[in-house]
């Protein structure tokens, strides 16, 4: 059984401690606190120290508590901070601007809180007097390039007015909310000083090892500490690669790695190194032959069990830097042809985003040693899931329908089997009712997916920029829609009465006639630049109106295209 140091301090008691040595090793993240959460730690403490604004008011045996520190002492035998980095070194700031107040104040109570706070940032000497020269506590955050403004704050207590770092911003701003606090309730400052040191508390959880430490910061964060899933890999792969003696080679592919995952994953809902893992973990999965549609938790999923055993193979790491370069790859406009382009420009308008953990999977599974892939067999692969993916949205447009033909395909590839979907093939008949009755609103996402898909058909349609912002236009709008109405309501939501359209042009020509809008396609009008949908620019050119049968007829020809891409692509059950 590991064992555990666990007994709650006063700030002052577990600082001014001679023993206390802390170190923010490398591995953690930069210092992250703005002036919002020192604000209200600010106005939390100022709550607790001075109920109802009322000094005389304060239980002088009740406690605020701060939270855990989470420590282990490592071969130098300074306390390696695990967890508790953010609030240890806003405390810390917090002090040192008190210390800077009570410099220059000479009443006995001031003297006697500037001494005890001394003692809380500076080491001492062996005649108990603060050596100012040796701080209680030192930053090595590789990819931290402001932590010196935060060790010079502390020694000195001044910052440079150049200096942008949160160091410098919450420094300055406990040194004005102090400066208030002495111009407005002028006897409260040394309480409020004295009161934070000997009544607010910390936890310090000192771990025997590393790894206990990182366990502990593990399950603290299940409980709702804020801890990212990525914080704790990396700590996982830290340790592994220190053990190897790569451990600045490590900071430095991760650093690497974080801002190329901040790069391209950027307008993710997830952070980007926790998709860049997600994408990963269907990968492993597979490997593992698991076709559960029952997907767990991320880090539930690396721990499984094994303490994060995955996390301790270089190969591991090899791959999620593979697997990040090459979704950056997949948009460089010299990398893949114009087809593959097209087809991802199709997939990044999926209904959902299980192409791209397919997709994933698909490239780790088939990538030579130099990380590149067959485009050939690479163009086939993404035909076979755009058809698949829009037609299964079709039939069965739950969110999460998806998983069951998906998961099982996704074991196929890393046994080196092709994806072909084999148990989940559309009846012609089926697909072709369905497809005309289904209710292409706006709203659905497989709308949009349909009809990029049907502007991408066009062998004149160029690759168009995946950064563009597209709206869904009704070719027949709404305002001649009520002025005239279809005979069949139904065709005005229909995919014939549509088609992806830039904003820029939608917001110009959305309600207007045909014969106007066709000046708006064309970029007839103000010399606007044209549509880039060329299949627009075709209806433009070739019709003087559109109606009600120009609609039905087109609805045919996208339904019909689209049956016909999914039987050229083996998923029309015969």
């Amino acid at each position: 059984m590991s064992k555990l140091s666990i007994d709650q301090k006063r700030i002052q008691d577990l600082l001014s401690d001679k023993k206390s040595d802390f170190l923010i090793p490398d591995y953690q993240r930069p210092y992250a606190w703005t002036e919002d959460e020192c604000d209200t730690l600010w106005d939390d403490l100022f709550g607790f120290c001075f109920p109802n604004n009322d000094f005389e008011a304060f239980d002088t045996s009740s406690e605020y508590f701060l939270g855990p520190i989470v420590t282990f002492k490592n071969e130098n035998h300074k306390q390696e901070i695990i967890d508790g980095q953010q609030r240890l070194t806003t405390i810390l700031l917090l002090l040192r601007a008190f210390y800077d107040k009570f410099q220059m104040m000479e009443d006995k109570q001031s003297k006697s809180i500037r001494e005890k706070i001394s003692h809380c940032v500076w080491k001492c000497n062996e005649f108990d007097e603060p050596d100012m020269s040796q701080l209680k506590i030192d930053s090595q955050v590789a990819s931290d390039n402001d932590k010196d403004e935060f060790l010079n704050i502390l020694r000195t207590g001044t910052v440079s007015p150049n200096w942008k770092s949160n160091y410098a911003k919450n420094f300055r701003f406990f040194q004005a909310k102090i400066k208030e606090l002495v111009n407005t309730y002028p006897p409260f400052t040394t309480y409020f000083a004295a009161r934070i040191l000997q009544n607010v508390i910390l936890l310090p959880i000192e771990a025997e090892s590393q790894d206990t430490a990182l366990r502990i910061f593990s399950t603290l964060n299940d409980r709702g500490l804020p801890l990212s899933d990525a914080d704790i890999f990396k700590s996982k792969f830290y340790s592994f690669y220190s053990k190897l003696g790569k451990k600045n080679e490590f900071i430095k592919r991760w650093k690497q790695l974080e801002l190329l995952t901040e790069e391209i994953f950027s307008s993710s809902r997830s952070a980007p190194m926790v998709e860049l893992f997600t994408r990963y973990m269907y990968y492993a999965r597979a490997k593992l032959g698991v076709k559960d549609t029952t997907t767990p938790a991320l880090r539930l999923f690396f721990e499984g069990g094994n303490n994060y055993k995955a996390l301790s193979d270089e190969s591991v790491f090899n791959d999620l830097e593979s697997l990040a370069n090459f979704w950056k790859r997949l948009y460089r406009p010299d990398e893949f042809s114009d087809k593959t382009k097209k087809q991802l420009f199709i997939l990044q308008y999926a209904p959902n985003g299980m192409w791209t953990y397919l997709t994933s999977v698909y490239f780790l599974a088939r990538k030579d040693k130099n990380d590149n892939l067959d485009e050939k067999a690479f163009n086939q692969f993404l035909d076979k899931i755009t058809a698949f993916i829009i037609a299964y949205a079709v039939m069965r447009p739950g969110v999460n329908a998806l998983r069951t033909p998906v998961y099982p395909e996704m074991v196929n590839l890393v046994t080196g089997l092709d994806v072909k979907f084999e148990n989940h093939k559309f009846s012609k008949d089926v697909i072709d009712n369905t497809l005309k009755s289904f209710s292409f609103t706006n709203g659905r996402p497989v709308t949009r997916s349909i009809l990029t898909w049907w502007a991408m058909q066009n062998p004149d349609q160029i690759v168009l920029d995946k950064f563009m912002s597209f709206d869904i236009e009704h070719i027949y709008p709404s305002r001649r829609m009520r002025e005239s109405p279809l005979k069949n309501s139904n065709n005005f939501e229909s995919l014939g009465n549509k088609s992806i359209l830039e904003k820029r042009i939608n917001i110009r020509a959305s309600d207007y006639r045909f014969e106007d809008k066709i000046r708006y396609y064309l970029g007839k009008l103000e010399k606007r630049e044209p549509t880039k949908i060329e299949d627009l620019k075709h209806l433009a050119e070739s019709l003087k109106d559109f109606t009600e049968v120009d609609i039905e007829n087109r609805t045919q020809q996208i339904i019909n295209s689209f049956i016909s891409y999914l039987d050229q692509n083996s998923l029309i059950s015969h």
